[in-house]
C-alpha cells in the first residue's frame, strides 16, 4: 500500500532538479543553541523551485502554517477563518491520488467511513481537533501543529516539526539555523539525493537536537501515509518498505483519537 502511495505521489519534487540541499557536517550531540558546535555554515536548502507551491495542495497547506501559537501551554484560539482554511486543505488533499488510495484501502478495512464527507470528518478529528499536551491544562496542541508546524517547550526545546516545507520557509525567513545532519551507528549515511533526512536545527531560540523528515514529498503523501499508520496499527513503530527505502514510521496515539506525533526513521537504503 505504501509503495502505491509513493508511486502515485504526482507532486513529489525531484532532488537535484526541483530542489538541492547541502548536508555539510555531522551535528554535535550537545543541546544548546549557541554552543559553537554548528557543523553547517550554510543553510540546508540551496534551491527550491517555488512553482510547486502554486499547486492546490501545497498552497492550501502553506496557508495553515501561520495559524498556531508555538509555545506549549499557550491555549490555541481557532478563528472561523482558520477553520475554513483547515477544511479547504482537507478538500484539496482528499481529491489527490494518494489520499484516494488511502481512503479506499481504509474503507475496505472498515477503518474509515466509505463516504468522502465522513472520511474528511475523521481526518479533521485526527489532525485538527485540539487537545492538551503534557503539562498543559488547556487545549494547546493538535496533531497537525505538532507534526507539520512545530512547537516549543519552555522556550528552549523544539518538539515536533517534521515537515520540509515549513523547514524551508522558516529557513528562508532566517528563523532556522541548520546545525548539520544526524547519524548513528545503526543509520545509513545521509544522501542529498534521497528523500529522508535526520538533522539538527535551532528555531525560535530553541533547539531540535535530532529530527527526522521527508524531503521533497507532497503534503498529501505525508498525510496519507501517517493517517494510514495511525488507523491500521496500534504499535508506535510501523515498518514500511517502498522504492529504495526501509523506514520505521513512528506514530504516537494521543487518547486513541488524535495523532500525538509521527515521523519517518530511515532504517536502510537499497541500491538500484
Amino acid at each position: 500500500m505504501v509503495q502505491e502511495l509513493w508511486d502515485n505521489d504526482v507532486n513529489r519534487l525531484k532532488p537535484g532538479k526541483d530542489y538541492r540541499i547541502s548536508l555539510q557536517g555531522k551535528a554535535g550531540d550537545t543541546m544548546s543553541v549557541n554552543d559553537g558546535n554548528d557543523r553547517a555554515g550554510s543553510p540546508l536548502f540551496m534551491f527550491v523551485d517555488e512553482n510547486i507551491f502554486k499547486k492546490e495542495t501545497f498552497l492550501a497547506f502553506i496557508s495553515l502554517l501561520d495559524n498556531y501559537e508555538s509555545d506549549t501551554g499557550e491555549p490555541e484560539v481557532v478563528t472561523p477563518e482558520e477553520i475554513a482554511e483547515n477544511h479547504k486543505f482537507l478538500d484539496a488533499i482528499i481529491q489527490s491520488p494518494t489520499m484516494k488510495l488511502a481512503h479506499k484501502y481504509l474503507a475496505e478495512k472498515q477503518l474509515s467511513p466509505k463516504d468522502t464527507n465522513g472520511f474528511k470528518q475523521q481526518l479533521y478529528r485526527i489532525w485538527f481537533e485540539l487537545y492538551a499536551r503534557r503539562g498543559s491544562s488547556r487545549p494547546d496542541s493538535s496533531g497537525f501543529e505538532h507534526v507539520f508546524v512545530g512547537e516549543t517547550r519552555g522556550g528552549r526545546t523544539v518538539i515536533g516539526f517534521h515537515n520540509w516545507i515549513q523547514l524551508y520557509l522558516q529557513e528562508k525567513l532566517g528563523h532556522i539555523d541548520y546545525k548539520g545532519y544526524s547519524v548513528n551507528a545503526h543509520s545509513p549515511q545521509p544522501d542529498a539525493e534521497k528523500h529522508i533526512l535526520a538533522l539538527q536545527f535551532s528555531w525560535k531560540n530553541g533547539i531540535k537536537p535530532k529530527g527526522s523528515i521527508f524531503i521533497g514529498v507532497s503534503p498529501e503523501f505525508e498525510f496519507a501515509l501517517y493517517t494510514l499508520c495511525f488507523l491500521t496499527s496500534p504499535n508506535e513503530r510501523v515498518k514500511v518498505s517502498f522504492s529504495l527505502y526501509e523506514v520505521e514510521i513512528v506514530c504516537h496515539h494521543y487518547n486513541q483519537k488524535h495523532i500525538g506525533t509521527t515521523y519517518p526513521v530511515l532504517v536502510k537504503y537499497h541500491t538500484k
